[in-house]
């Protein structure tokens, strides 16, 4: 096990230091935490929130072209969906009808 795979395992813990007030993280083992509140009285550990990754997207996380070909499908099947305005081929002339109509409603609510 190398050094990043052993940071990526051990939570995180936030302590208060109640001498001084001051907070502070650290990251270890939950038998060496342990270990360490009973050695320092004076720290105690503060309760937090967990942190959830809710999904990942970006530079690093690129969904395939399998997935994109099913929300086509999908939005073809559903025309008038969120989806479909993402997602839906279309052809030229659908796309500049769709931007003549958004034109003449930006016009009809001023």
């Amino acid at each position: 096990m190398g050094c990043m795979d052993k940071l990526s395992v051990m939570p995180i813990y936030t302590f208060i230091n109640t001498k001084t007030g001051k907070e502070f993280d650290d990251m270890m083992s939950i038998a060496d935490k342990e270990e360490y509140l009973s050695k320092n009285k004076h720290i105690k550990q503060k309760i937090t929130g967990i942190n959830i990754v809710g999904g990942i997207q970006g530079i690093t996380h690129k969904t395939d072209g399998g997935w994109n070909d099913n929300l086509q499908r999908i939005a073809d099947a559903h025309p008038t969906s969120p989806l479909a305005q993402r997602y839906k081929k279309r052809s030229i002339k659908e796309v500049k009808t769709e931007q003549v109509i958004k034109k003449h409603r930006n016009r009809k609510k001023k």
